[in-house]
């Protein structure tokens, strides 16, 4: 027989537990885009995530028999803490199936709830796997997180509200994929009702199970998925959620990191709210959308599904946010070894800020540098890179090179043997335009810079590591330099940290 998803969802019991979460309107980064964006703010729920409303959905139709045997599910975090919400409200025992690579806040959450938590696995389906094995065996009811109709019922529920705050015209509504339970849920109510309503999947490019399988036309198991947004890391979509998203889902958006950690941070931005990766896809998509399609004045709905992320992820996201935005560029660029060069090439930067210089002494005759630059967008990057080399310097674009990214703007340095008279200072360089033009038009022309590390981590003050070749006939000017400067700056010549890897 033929599921009517809307009867489903217009009955789905999901308020014992859920509350109606505001649809708010994003001001900065819509007129950014010159698009209305709309964001649906499932992450206010009490669990921060919307995977409350089918989970208890499901388990509020259980009878009393099959409650008392308990539940069982496989999630990496945020199904879970529905499934142990739905538990302790309903009375009944419930054991989580988490991957061994699930972030410890959704452990701990899911725990603080009664829940007992199995770890298991890499991934999403090792844990399912497991967890379909323990409920056969304690004979217990498995709360799938997205192939079941009550769930893809109750997460519906998310589309019912969004249509009832915004009567007016909606463009699309973009949505966030993972097993496709949520987008199942909104495409099943909003194409009933509004079908002229585009909805639109979000994934990252390397969780795309979703992407693959609506292009093949059939179910595609991907032999692996990338766990930065882990709360959409799945092998496999459900047969259910596949059919559905068959018929009734326009189109998905793929996304990659880099997109993902300035979605982040455009949400902080309108709404001071710090979203997980997973909860942010939507609104990344909603901006590859309007960059790609060039549309204009539009309402266009994304839903913030989720906030639970470890706090120890933000200096990665806040470093690759620029980046996904195109607001900094990354570059290698060559230029002579002589005193003034580093002076001569920042004079070339213009009053572009430097976000990061690393530079380490290599030989007499030219050096290689790394640097991060401000941009507004990748056109003024090329421009940059074009100026540069018309000046002479060999420039290499690293913006979109992941090792250099992650790694060498990290590493670059090592102990130079041909260095004379070098000493090391330790800087605090006021966060401002002009702090590195100041401290280089006051020091002496007789000392060339051995070593210079500067990344601009958004705070008061930039830290500073500097190397400069002083001869000692030299020392009583160079204290006379710093005197004059007025920074904060320590001597780290002894440092046995210098010593061993950089003197």
């Amino acid at each position: 027989m033929k599921t009517d998803y809307l009867e489903r969802i217009l009955t789905a019991q999901v308020y014992d537990v859920a509350i109606e979460t505001p649809l708010e309107h994003m001001p900065i980064l819509s007129e950014r885009i010159h698009n209305q964006v709309l964001l649906k703010r499932e992450d206010m729920q009490s669990v921060f995530s919307f995977k409350l409303r089918g989970a208890y959905n499901k388990m509020v139709k259980l009878s009393p028999a099959a409650r008392k045997r308990g539940v069982i599910a496989a999630s990496a975090g945020n199904h879970a803490q529905g499934v142990a919400l739905s538990a302790a409200k309903l009375g009944c025992c419930a054991t989580i199936v988490m991957p061994e690579t699930t972030p410890q806040i959704k452990v701990q959450a899911v725990m603080s709830r009664g829940a007992s938590v199995l770890l298991h696995g890499d991934s999403y389906t090792d844990a399912y796997e497991h967890a379909i094995k323990l409920a056969k065996e304690k004979r217990a009811t498995f709360v799938h997180p997205y192939d079941d109709p009550d769930v893809i019922a109750g997460q519906g529920t998310v589309g019912m509200e969004i249509l009832r705050q915004h009567t007016g015209s909606i463009h699309a509504i973009f949505v966030p994929v993972g097993g496709g339970g949520l987008i199942s849920g909104v495409a099943a109510y909003v194409k009933r009702l509004r079908p002229e309503i585009k909805i639109i999947g979000v994934e990252p490019v390397d969780s795309d199970a979703m992407y693959r399988s609506l292009q093949r036309k059939r179910r595609v198991k991907l032999p692996q998925v990338g766990l930065f947004a882990d709360g959409v890391a799945v092998k496999q979509i459900g047969e259910e959620t596949f059919r559905i998203c068959r018929k009734l889902v326009d189109e998905i958006i793929l996304v990659d990191t880099d997109a993902i950690c300035a979605a982040i941070k455009d949400t902080f931005e309108d709404t001071r709210t710090i979203l997980e990766p997973a909860g942010a896809l939507s609104v990344a998509g909603v901006k590859a959308y309007t960059g790609r399609e060039n549309v204009l004045h539009k309402t266009l709905i994304t839903i913030a599904s989720g906030a639970n992320m470890n706090f120890d992820r933000l200096r990665h996201i806040s470093e690759r946010a620029e980046l996904g935005e195109q607001r900094e560029a990354v570059m290698a660029v060559t230029i002579p070894e002589e005193p003034g060069s580093f002076k001569k090439f920042c004079t070339m930067l213009g009053a572009k800020s430097i976000t990061e210089f690393n530079y380490r002494y290599a030989n007499h005759k030219k050096a290689e540098v790394f640097v991060g630059v401000s941009v507004r967008n990748r056109d003024e990057v090329q421009k940059l890179i074009k100026n540069l080399r018309k000046s002479g310097l060999e420039t290499v674009d690293l913006s979109d090179n992941e090792m250099a990214k992650l790694h060498i703007r990290h590493l670059v340095g090592g102990h130079a043997h041909e260095i004379k008279n070098e000493i090391i200072y330790r800087f605090e360089f006021p966060d401002r335009p002009g702090a590195l033009m100041s401290f280089l038009n006051n020091m002496s022309h007789n000392w060339n810079i051995s070593l210079f590390h500067y990344r601009n981590h958004g705070a008061d003050y930039g830290r500073v590591l500097v190397g400069m070749q002083v001869a000692p006939a030299e020392k009583s000017d160079f204290m006379l330099f710093l005197d004059q400067l007025g920074y904060r700056h320590w001597d780290e010549s002894k440092n046995p940290a210098y010593k061993l890897f950089l003197g």
